[in-house]
């Protein structure tokens, strides 16, 4: 019997008629990856730009000018008031109207006339503090280049550093969140994909009908598997050729090996919505457990935070998360172009999940069709 006519081909035809006629999957196949990828990609940047800042000049010199020029000649810093006094500035800093304020002491013009180091006092609103230690480290690089500038030795630091930034010489940060959304993209759209198949099935009742075929059970979950794999694919092509096109991701790895991996992940993914498929009665409750299930996968993988913040419970917890091993593959693979030897314990790791989660859904859904 060839494939033509046996009975899985049948399965899988009718499966892609599913899906195509079903605008909701069509959907949610093509338009969320792509604004999702977009939004986040453009969107989760750590860099903080144009921090208002506000200045008491004692000194009010020519010194002291050219001192806040420079602290303001980029976009780290944006002047936004002079105050006469120092408790005006704290006030300002209290109310939220500036973020840092700076003040400038009498002597200024004439320390540095004398080859002295100065004291200046900065004020940095610390509610929010990841921005706050960004904002205290862009003051002193500032002051750091700014004291180098007048070669004055005593302000300067006695040992240089010369740093350079492998695999990310721009420190772009989308160079470093877009892999990691391409991971959360391929989890959202595949779990959610998955299940809404499956699951439909049981809303019109289809399921039924299917347990009156000649076909056996694995055929059935074959067939859902095949086209879900498939277009599931097309998303990882989408999301890959919106981070080269949009976001000049380099990839400088094997593409390739990049595909053959995000093929194992999105097995793991249909397998989280088949899951999901069978412990959920109906497509509003699947919607509602994936994104219980999802929520965490996210936050655990180090796509949006460094797993190294983590606490050391949430770093352990981690290994037990799929995306963590992807979003690690992704990266090593995008931007630093490493080999499969590096990648085989996460590789590993991911065949472990793609197994297990595909032997206990397709058992759950056998069940379900005895």
């Amino acid at each position: 019997m060839s494939f033509l006519d046996a009975r899985l081909w049948p399965l899988i035809l009718k499966e892609i008629r599913q899906i195509l006629k079903n605008k909701q999957i069509i959907f949610l196949l093509l338009f969320p990856p792509t604004v999702q990828l977009l939004v986040f990609g453009l969107a989760l940047n750590p860099d903080v730009n144009n921090l208002s800042l506000g200045v008491v000049d004692y000194s009010n010199s020519a010194s002291s000018r050219d001192f806040v020029a420079t602290l303001v000649a980029n976009d780290a810093f944006n002047l936004a008031t002079y105050q006469s006094r120092e408790a005006d500035l704290a006030q300002q800093v209290r109310q939220g109207k500036i973020s840092t304020g700076l003040v400038i002491p009498a002597d200024f013009d004439r320390q540095i006339a004398a080859g002295k180091a100065v004291d200046v006092q900065v004020l940095i609103d610390g509610v929010d503090a990841n921005t706050a230690g960004i904002a205290s480290g862009y003051i002193k690089q500032i002051i750091n280049r700014y004291s180098q500038s007048l070669q004055a030795p005593q302000l300067t630091l006695p040992v240089q550093t010369a740093v350079s930034f492998l695999y990310n010489p721009g420190l772009l940060s989308s160079w470093f969140f877009v892999p990691g959304v391409i991971g959360v993209v391929i989890t959202l759209t595949g779990s959610l994909v998955s299940s809404s198949t499956v699951i439909r099935e049981k809303d019109v009742g289809t399921l039924e009908q299917l347990l009156m075929t000649p076909a056996a059970g694995w055929e059935i979950l074959m067939a859902k598997i095949a086209p879900l794999f498939v277009l599931l694919m097309g998303d990882v092509l989408l999301a890959s050729a919106i981070g080269r096109l949009v976001f000049n991701l380099p990839f400088r790895g094997s593409y390739w090996l990049f595909l053959a991996l995000s093929g194992i992940y999105v097995f793991v993914c249909i397998g989280i919505g088949i899951l999901l498929a069978t412990v959920s009665k109906n497509q509003q409750q699947v919607i509602l457990t994936s994104f219980f299930f999802n929520v965490p996968l996210i936050q655990l993988s180090g796509a949006i935070a460094p797993i190294e913040s983590m606490p050391a419970f949430f770093r352990a917890l981690s290994f037990f998360d799929p995306l963590r091993h992807y979003v690690t593959i992704a990266r090593a693979l995008i931007l630093k172009g490493v080999g499969i030897g590096p990648l085989l314990p996460e590789i590993a790791a991911l065949l472990i999940f793609a197994i297990l989660l595909l032997a206990i859904s397709i058992h759950q859904f056998r069940a379900q069709l005895h």
